[in-house]
């Protein structure tokens, strides 16, 4: 796979937009985001594990999990975990995902200290190939200012820089 990175830019202050190519079928890519054994291969920043991921992946379902940075030469964020909380409101295989995220504790409660956002993903199809859109909006430009002061944008490029050697893993078999 090539190394792609992301592209980025913001609609009306509040909406991001990252766009990635993954050389890998849109159906893998898509399986990658539903299913707990490849999302604990892949989800969240360098140096972070998934020692939680519960999914329940339909409309309506959550998946409840938790980040935790394992990695010792991350100073201070050592040992920290991070809790989140998806529910999913449409799913079209392989095409979209759509769904609410919030920030959460172990207990599944909701912070409503830190800004929700509204996600969609889309998988477009580039013969054999896979385009991921994914579009994350927010209450205000403020929220999205916030979450990208705490390093999100950093954070998804690590995340999906670790998909894709988990996809080239994957089709290496």
């Amino acid at each position: 796979m090539s190394n792609n990175e992301i592209s980025s830019r913001v609609e009306n202050d509040k909406v991001l937009i990252l766009e990635r190519i993954f050389d890998a079928p849109r159906e893998l890519v898509f399986n990658m985001f539903k299913d707990p054994e490849h999302l604990k291969h892949w989800w969240g920043p360098s140096g972070w594990e998934l020692p939680v991921c519960r999914i329940d992946f339909q409309p309506g379902g959550i998946w409840h999990f938790c980040m935790k940075c394992m990695d010792q030469n991350q100073g201070e964020s050592y040992g920290m975990e991070s809790w989140g909380k998806v529910v999913y409101k449409e799913i079209v295989e392989p095409e979209k995902i759509l769904y609410t995220d919030y920030f959460s504790d172990a207990e599944g409660n909701i912070d409503e200290n830190m800004p929700a956002s509204e996600v969609t993903l889309e998988f477009i199809d580039l013969n054999g190939k896979t385009k991921l859109v994914n579009r994350i909006e927010y209450v205000s430009a403020d929220a999205l200012k916030t979450v990208l002061d705490m390093g999100m944008l950093e954070g998804i490029t690590e995340t999906w820089n670790r998909l894709e050697q988990h996809l080239n893993k994957t089709l290496l078999g």
